[in-house]
Formats: structure tokens, sequence, C-alpha cells
């Protein structure tokens, strides 16, 4: 996520690093190199002038502070003005406590069908009973595509096939979602290759008709300030709420997010960082901040954990570790939680310093050994899992055939293993030692402890 953008000012904070007083001088060639790789991030010029000229007129203003060191300083104030031209704080959904509509808008391809499914789903788990409304009478494809995904998410989806006009099809789901008690309607609407009135008059009519607390744009992250083009556009015709950032894990060069705010005036309230309905999240201008600056997001890597992977599985698990009993049969229930996390190299770009430990790794190796543990596993029984001590020779030869690897993997695999469960029985055997000494011992310091 904008890797390009955070490399160059990593460069230029080693820079700062080093500095031993802040003056006029050594502020503006950081400065220029700092606006030069927003501009090259396709950050709108104007956008990028007025950031430049507020750090300057801050840095140099600003009363060095004894404790911190000029350079360390000076990376606070980009990084605080960096949240600020991000939105400073998450700005939610404002919906009413009866029925709710919600207008998603923007360009063909922008993503608006899949964000319209993603934004459903969070819907459904803040507790609201979410209808998506097909209202995009152009693409015949557009209510497949979101009939498939409100199956996918458990979402009902109202369809009118053959219908042309988009405002029958509006009341008929405001009726639908009444008689149902669905007190949230997600209209999906039509697209273009580009802004045209017709379109833009025919969202204005919908907007007329159903009164949306939220019009939120759907923008592609990697159309830079190009976004902020349409985003202007769309606020003049339909006074859109917000924005929805889609295709961050994409080619996102950084200019869409960091120009939208400070042009539109309006927030950006949720992103999109994959393919998956789970891959949506609350836009946080602070932690967008930090990632950008090679800070990591060591919040919203919790709070992913917190939201796919099973506590109870995890509370098992570590009872297992504690006890000794853990079997090759939980340690595939172990990497098919950590497989709910996404990517290893998602995860790592979460964590500080994260941006640089991907330039040296190659993770995509460690995708595939994780793979290939994973086919290990498969290809052996329920009882060799449970006891892999009866894993002979043969039955080795057997599992290496069937998942597609040599011996010698199947053999790594299970040492590995042996190891681990060695580690955990005498972590175990330190647990019950402190506890009699009346401490709290390792465990009950782990996420899952008791």
């Amino acid at each position: 996520m904008f890797d390009a953008l955070t490399s160059k000012l990593q460069n230029v904070f080693r820079d700062l690093r080093g500095l031993g007083k802040i003056s006029e001088g050594n502020v503006s060639e950081s400065l220029r190199q700092v606006r030069l790789a927003l501009l090259e991030a396709d950050v709108h010029f104007k956008v990028a002038k007025d950031f430049i000229e507020s750090v300057k007129t801050k840095a140099l203003g600003a009363e060095v502070i004894q404790s911190v060191q000029p350079g360390q300083q000076m990376i606070k104030l980009i990084s605080d003005e960096l949240v600020a031209l991000l939105g400073s704080e998450h700005q939610g959904l404002k919906l009413s406590g009866g029925q709710a509509c919600i207008l998603m808008c923007g360009l063909h391809g922008s993503g608006k069908t899949t964000s319209s499914a993603k934004l459903a789903r969070l819907l459904v788990k803040q507790g609201r009973l979410p209808l998506l409304v097909a209202a995009d009478v152009y693409r015949p494809a557009a209510m497949d595509q979101l009939a498939t995904l409100g199956e996918k998410i458990g979402v009902p989806v109202f369809v009118k096939k053959g219908e042309t006009d988009v405002l029958a099809i509006a009341r008929e789901a405001l009726e639908w979602a009444a008689s149902h008690q669905r007190n949230t309607l997600i209209f999906d609407t039509a697209g273009r290759l580009q802004i045209d009135e017709p379109l833009v008059q025919e969202l204005v009519r919908l907007r007329d008709l159903v009164k949306p607390q939220e019009t939120l744009l759907v923008l592609d992250a990697a159309t830079g300030q190009e976004a902020v083009n349409v985003a202007t556009h769309f606020d003049k015709a339909l006074n859109i709420t917000g924005a929805i950032l889609s295709k961050l894990d994409g080619d996102a060069r950084g200019g869409a997010a960091l120009s939208f705010r400070h042009v539109v005036g309006k927030p950006i309230q949720f992103m999109g960082i994959g393919e998956k309905v789970e891959d949506f999240e609350p836009f946080h201008p602070e932690r967008m901040a930090q990632r950008i600056l090679g800070m990591g997001d060591v919040v919203s890597l919790v709070e992913k954990a917190i939201d796919r992977v099973d506590a109870s599985k995890a509370m098992d698990l570590e009872e297992k570790m504690r006890k000794g009993q853990f079997t090759l049969d939980d340690f595939l229930v172990q990497l098919r939680e950590m497989k709910k996390l996404g990517p290893i190299q998602d995860l790592v770009g979460l964590l500080p310093g994260g941006g640089e430990m991907l330039k040296n790794a190659d993770l995509t190796k460690s995708e595939k050994e994780f793979k290939r543990m994973e086919g290990i596993l498969c290809s052996m029984t329920h009882q060799e899992r449970r006891t892999p001590q009866i894993l002979n020779a043969k039955r080795r030869q057997r599992i290496a055939k069937g998942s597609g690897v040599t011996v010698t993997e199947v053999n790594n695999l299970l040492k590995r293993f042996d190891e681990m469960r060695e580690m955990m029985r005498k972590m175990g055997k330190f647990q019950k030692m402190m506890s009699r000494m009346g401490g709290g011992g390792l465990m009950g310091g782990l996420p899952f402890g008791r």
C-alpha cells in the first residue's frame, strides 16, 4: 500500500534524523524532497503545495523541545500534518434508527458492486439488517454479481431484471425492505467509463426519491489525483457525504487518498484492501499516516486478528499447548487460522518497519511453504495426525507422494513439530512451577491465556 511513497519518505526521514538543528536551509531542502515524493505519488499539486507550506511554517515557528532531537521533531510535524490532511479522525456512517438508505456512486470499474457487499457485511456485524438493491439497469452482470455476493454474505438482494426504470426499482425495494424488516438499503447504482450528464441526472432523481443518509463515492485508489476531479463533479451534483477508497491492494500511489479530503472537504470513510468480502476496513487517518510513513499499524493488525481468528479455537489450542497435548491435527487448525489473517506480506506491512523487511524478504516463498505444509498434513490420516509416532518410513513415503513433496520435506515438518511440542512441554512445566510459587507464569501474559 503506497510502497513507492513510503520508500521515498523513509529516505527523507533518514536524512532528517541526522539534523543537529532546524534551519530554513535544511528544512527547505528536506521539504523539497517531500514535495517531489508527493507529486510522484500523483497527489494534487495544490494539495502538495499547501502541505509543504504548512509544515514549513510550523517547523520554523516551533520551539525546539530540549528532550527531542530536531530531526525527530521535524518528522513529528510531517506526521501530524499528514494526519490532518487525511482527515484527523475516522468518521463513521450517520444512519437513523429507523429505515436508512445509502447511495453508492462512482465510475464504471471503481468497485461499487463489491464495495456495496463489503459494506453490507460490515453493517451486519454492527447489528443492522441491510438490503442490497441492484439499481444498475444497464449492466445485467452487475445484478448477477451483487446477487452472488449477497448470497455469500447472507444478505438479501433486491433484483428486478428486465426493469429499466431505476426509480421503479427503488420504490419497490423500499416497500420490500419495510415489509421484511430490513432497516438499511444499499443502492448499487450504474457507472460509466466517464462522467456524463444523463448518468448524473439519473442519480439525482434517485437521490431525491430515496433521500439517503449517506451518499458514498467509490474511488479507485489507482486513479491518483484524477479521482479528485471525479469526486468534485459527483459532489457538485449529489453533495456526497464521503468516499470509499477501493483497490488499495493494487497499484495505489497515494494521490487519491492524500488529495480527496483537502480538495472535496468530505471524509474517506472506508477502504477496500483486497478482493475478499472481509477485506474492508474503516478509514482511520492516523493509522493510514503511520502506514505511509513506514511506522506500521499494529492496532489494525490486532483488530484483524480479533475479527478473523476463532477465539474459542485459540483458547483450546493454548490449553493443549500448556498441557503438552498439541497434535498435528491442532497444528493444521493453527495453520488455517493464520491463513484467515490474509497474506503474510500484508501482515508484515502492518508491523513497524515492515516496509523495510519486505524489501529484503521473499514472502512468496513463505506463502508457498505454508501451502506445502498444509498439503503434507492433509495427506495424513486423522489417526496419523493424532499419533505421529506411528509415521514409519512407508507411511512417510505415501504422504510425500500424496502431497507432491519429498520425503525429506515430510521429515523436516515432523522434526519441527517435535521441537515445537518439546518447547511447549517445557513451558507447561515452568508454568506449573511458577503457579506453585504464586506467580502468574508465562501463559497468563499471552493474549488467550486464562
